[in-house]
């Protein structure tokens, strides 16, 4: 009585390890396809520059003070450390604004 259990166990392992065995070649086998990329992926260097500044997502040479203004209010209000963002981050985007304003050629950041 127990034979033709064991037997059909071993017939049921040897299926699945045929399986897969034949799943991880393909695994292995399909095509790498590169992962889009939404955001910046390099990170921001010591101090804030020109060049770290164009490659935002809206860089011109020359800016409207009203709107730089307007942008970095409401990447303030997004980013505030009193709301639970990065004080990084917004060190940074202080830093941008005053060199889009031309408080600053390139200022210290506080981290």
């Amino acid at each position: 009585m127990a034979t033709p259990l064991v037997a059909g166990l071993a017939v049921a392992a040897a299926l699945a390890g045929r399986y897969s065995i034949q799943a991880w070649n393909a695994y292995k086998a399909r095509p790498i396809v590169p992962r889009m990329r939404k955001f910046y992926e390099g990170g921001f260097q010591p101090t804030m520059t020109r060049r770290v500044l164009a490659a935002g997502p809206a860089a011109r040479e020359t800016v409207n003070a009203e709107k730089v203004k307007e942008a970095h209010k409401r990447v303030m209000v997004a980013n505030h450390p009193d709301a639970g963002g990065s004080h990084y981050l917004a060190s940074k985007i202080n830093e941008a604004k005053d060199i889009l304003s031309g408080k600053t050629k390139g200022g210290g950041s506080a981290f």
